[in-house]
């Protein structure tokens, strides 16, 4: 949610919610100023694309699909997987195919967002995992016999 230029916008806040927002900022290590940006960003893309949510990860603040524990990016991913064929992810998560659409659309209008996402998940080897998390253990599925 980077912008080149930004224009200033004065607003009064109760006190109470001028704590809440300095604790945030101070959470992610953003000034207060950063921090109500990226509140009116978030609140704005909210209003103008169905079904999406924004929320804190590992990663960041990032946008998810309401009601689920994926990311946009993450449905973007499966798409891809799917050649863009929205019915047939709706049917894989089982969800409504709106909820595929409107994750579609968003990713649409952010492409940047979306393709920093999936570099850095595609940057994510099983070495790297593995020395984040030393329990890991790869396995490969193996496909039932015919009969």
């Amino acid at each position: 949610m980077k912008t080149a230029r930004s224009v200033v916008i004065s607003m009064r806040l109760p006190p109470e919610s001028g704590k809440r927002l300095k604790r945030m900022a101070a959470h992610h290590g953003w000034t207060p100023s950063d921090a109500s940006a990226r509140l009116v960003e978030e609140g704005l893309r909210r209003q103008e694309f169905a079904f999406i949510d924004f929320r804190d990860s590992a990663v960041g603040r990032q946008a998810y699909s309401q009601g689920s524990s994926l990311a946009v990016w993450e449905v973007a991913m499966l798409l891809r997987s799917y050649g863009n064929d929205t019915a047939a992810v709706a049917k894989h998560l089982c969800w409504p195919e709106i909820k595929v659409q409107a994750a579609q659309n968003y990713a649409r209008a952010f492409p940047e967002e979306i393709e920093q996402a999936l570099g850095e998940n595609d940057a994510v080897d099983f070495e790297s995992l593995k020395r984040m998390l030393p329990q890991a253990v790869q396995f490969t599925a193996k496909r039932p016999a015919r009969r």
